[in-house]
């Protein structure tokens, strides 16, 4: 296995070593490539990612990334959007699910869904215009991409409890109708319960009965809109992980920033990119990942925990603590 390990900028400098760290106390045979992509390397060179940079990461077979700061350059490549589109990472999955003694903002702790978000096309196109009167972006919704998004939808559902939400807003957007229909079509032919909901309907329903949903399908604005507000019901940004999927390739990350007014003071919470590595073990069938959960249920059990969390420790602390208990225990 061949792993690109792009820290990135900010406290991605902080939390990709203490997850790579807890990578290793598995014990298995990765060839690490790193990789300076990000505002650092802009600042350096003029470009925050180069054809040289994607040629390498093309080279490997997943992506275990941090944080990037956005480059005050509107002409300036978007590192995240560059690498989902040229290695076809059609699929963003964010799982939303409790932790052990951490409570959100509505205190339940009953919910355990996945939002699964087109990652290509829509209002991230990429396609725009920007002018001084006027400014316009494309949003494209394609029946190939539709469909295998719906279809990767499908795969999860029938893995947990077969049902699907389709979440759309199609009686202003007409686009989203061929999404509508695709997604409703490929539920049909999988056999997967569905129904479907408003944008808007959905995110107020997602605060209050969380419990209700399983697996989540939707466009790609949607989609990143949705998965950080959720983030409120696990209890932090710096709680929840994702992954990125394709065909050939996955990039797993963080959600939460790159945040630069606690960087470099060792307080970031390290758990979403530890936990982006359990989803990185997962992609590669990895049976013992579940011990991450074990491990993080283990420290904060223990209150080995970031100041965002209430705490004291540092992010190296928790690191080493998640690290340890998974070589004592695997």
């Amino acid at each position: 296995m061949k792993l690109a390990v792009i820290e990135g900028d900010g406290i991605g400098r902080e939390v990709i070593p203490v997850a790579v760290k807890v990578l290793d106390a598995f014990g298995l045979e990765f060839e690490k490539v790193p990789l300076e992509l990000g505002y650092t390397q802009w600042e350096r060179t003029g470009t925050a990612i180069s054809s040289d940079d994607l040629e390498i990461i093309k080279g490997c077979d997943a992506v275990l990334f941090g944080a990037v700061t956005t480059v005050p350059d509107p002409n300036c490549k978007s590192v995240l959007l560059t690498i989902r589109k040229e290695l076809d990472l059609y699929a963003n999955v964010r799982p939303v699910k409790p932790l052990p003694c951490i409570i959100g903002v509505t205190g339940r702790n009953d919910f355990d869904f996945i939002i699964v978000r087109e990652n290509t096309e829509g209002l991230y196109s990429g396609i725009e215009e920007i002018g001084s009167d006027i400014s316009w972006t494309k949003r494209v919704v394609t029946r190939r991409s539709s469909e295998r998004i719906a279809e990767y939808a499908c795969k999860l559902a029938k893995k947990r409890k077969n049902k699907l939400t389709i979440v759309h807003k199609s009686n202003v957007l007409k686009s989203d109708k061929l999404f509508l229909d695709v997604c409703r079509q490929t539920a049909s032919a999988n056999n997967v319960e569905y129904k479907d909901m408003l944008v808007d309907s959905m995110a107020y329903n997602l605060m209050m009965h969380p419990e209700r949903y399983d697996i989540v399908v939707t466009t790609n604005l949607f989609g990143d809109i949705l998965s950080d507000m959720c983030a409120a019901l696990v209890g932090s940004l710096g709680l929840v992980p994702s992954a990125n999927i394709g065909d050939k390739y996955a990039f797993f990350e963080p959600v939460h920033g790159s945040a630069p007014d606690i960087a470099g003071k060792g307080i970031a919470n390290p758990l979403a990119a530890i936990l982006s590595v359990k989803m990185l073990l997962e992609w590669m069938g990895e049976p013992r990942s579940q011990i991450i959960d074990e491990a993080i249920t283990h420290v904060l059990q223990k209150k080995i925990i970031t100041p965002d969390l209430g705490g004291t420790a540092s992010t190296m602390e928790v690191g080493n603590a998640v690290a340890e208990y998974v070589r004592k225990n695997i």
